[in-house]
């Protein structure tokens, strides 16, 4: 089944010196630009992440210090790699938990504005788990019927990834699905925006799920102790709460998106205090009128020159 796109999506995946998305670097990117039209173009690179690659990780995908010592780093393809991507929604496998935050992390770092806003997010694995539950391998076999050669390549894993997509919507056209609330639908289906709603089900605001929004809507905290608990609330009961995490060890893009949290918040703190300034202005200038009219009321008439002129014809001999 061919997708029907209303705009590019972009599958993606990421080889890295690790899995800590603050202090990892990328080594290799791989991304497959779909357009509506049918027509795909692969971005591939391997980056050198200026940093020694941990000999697990090497063994994990077979990208070693020597095989990316010459290569580009990220600042030197991030723009590149942005005006490739343009406007597409984003897809991957495990791509919400991990591969946007990365990504994310690195263009902060190379200073390009990259915007998340407005994208659709499709996680081909979370259809997966919640259809199914288990890995890209397995998937491939389950869904494709083929085993995945070479895998832990990035360009073989997003080629799979877009094969398991595809499959997928052919096998669950149709299908109902039962949430944990008992509430029954068909949600996999060929359509870019229903996809972002049902492989986005814990609704993170940073994509590193340290903060997530409520099932009101409202930014919350996702970890320690404010777990639960409104990012506003705990501005309001612990100011430097937002302090501690912009110096603490977590990743640039949760900090930027708490950055726009608190200065939203510090400026409707301010209208607020404006609102009531005038509102006390207002009253208080009233409450002045009124003190000056009953002062004037109560007040003995002044003696005009007038009046005194008529007192001396009065009285005068």
């Amino acid at each position: 089944m061919e997708l029907k796109l209303k705009r590019p999506l972009v599958f993606f995946d990421l080889e890295t010196t690790g899995v800590n998305v603050a202090s990892d670097r990328i080594v290799e990117v791989s991304f497959l630009k779909v357009m509506p039209s049918g027509e795909e173009t692969v971005y591939t690179k391997k980056i050198n992440p200026e940093i020694p690659i941990p000999a697990e990780s090497s063994f994990f995908h077979g990208i070693y210090d020597e095989d990316v010592k010459h290569a580009p780093n990220f600042k030197a393809i991030a723009v590149e790699l942005a005006s490739f991507i343009a406007d597409g929604d984003l897809a991957g496998y495990n791509s919400n938990k991990f591969d946007v935050p990365m990504l994310m992390e690195e263009f902060l770092r190379a200073g390009v504005d990259f915007s998340l806003e407005g994208r659709a997010f499709v996680d081909v694995q979370n259809i997966f788990h919640q259809m199914e539950q288990r890995t890209l391998k397995a998937a491939y076999k389950f869904y494709c019927d083929e085993n995945l050669e070479n895998a832990h390549t990035a360009e073989a894993d997003v080629r799979a990834t877009y094969e398991v997509l595809k499959a997928q919507l052919t096998k669950y056209e149709g299908v109902p699905f039962e949430d944990k609330h008992g509430v029954v639908s068909h949600p996999v289906v060929n359509d870019v925006e229903a996809l972002h709603a049902f492989t986005n089900l814990s609704k993170p605001v940073d994509f590193a799920g340290r903060l997530v929004y409520n099932a009101d809507g409202l930014e919350t905290i996702n970890f320690g102790k404010h777990k639960g608990k409104p990012i506003v609330e705990v501005f309001e009961q612990e100011p430097s709460y937002y302090a501690w995490m912009q110096n603490g060890d977590f990743p640039l893009y949760t900090k930027k998106v708490l950055e726009n949290i608190w200065k939203r918040y510090k400026k409707e703190k301010n209208e607020q205090k404006t609102k009531v300034a005038v509102a006390h202005s207002a009253e208080d200038k009233k409450l002045a009128k009124k003190e000056f009219n009953k002062q004037n009321e109560e007040a003995p008439q002044r003696i005009s020159l007038d009046m005194l002129k008529g007192l001396q014809d009065k009285f005068k001999k």
